[in-house]
């Protein structure tokens, strides 16, 4: 599969699907950044009134991992990627479209290339934050990937 941004959104349809339905979605992915948009709606928001944090964490996740998942395919070698730690700090409501980026690219390809040729499992933190539509960061996650191969 080429990794296309309308792939990924029908990828999460029948592998993500909670994902899909509350309102994750990929909007580009390239060699070295992935963004990922959720917007607030009545079906992932909080009592709060904003955006709940585990969709938040979805859409963050999603633009570490489907950047991972693309540098495994071009690889062409048989590698797992599973996250080990996660790290999440929220510093502003969630209202409106949030956007996510992870734009760490050369993080994965040093990894990748570590665990290849070494034979070794290797660990990459990679960052998504997200970005409201006035520009402020409302939160940002830190996910620990480790990548080994099979």
């Amino acid at each position: 599969m080429k990794f296309t941004s309308r792939k990924l959104n029908l990828f999460t349809v029948f592998n993500l699907p909670a994902a899909y339905f509350t309102g994750v979605r990929t909007k580009s992915i390239d060699a070295i950044k992935c963004v990922v948009t959720v917007k607030h709606r009545w079906i992932n928001q909080n009592p709060f009134k904003s955006m709940f944090w585990a969709v938040q964490g979805m859409a963050a996740e999603l633009s570490t991992g489907a950047l991972i998942m693309m540098k495994i395919q071009e690889s062409q070698k048989k590698i797992s990627m599973l996250v080990i730690q996660n790290n999440a700090r929220f510093t502003k409501k969630a209202k409106g479209i949030i956007t996510f980026t992870c734009d760490q690219g050369h993080l994965i390809d040093e990894a990748l290339q570590n665990a290849i040729t070494s034979g070794k499992g290797q660990t990459v933190v990679l960052t998504a934050k997200g970005i409201d539509q006035t520009g402020d960061e409302v939160s940002s996650f830190d996910f620990e990937w480790s990548l080994k191969l099979k």
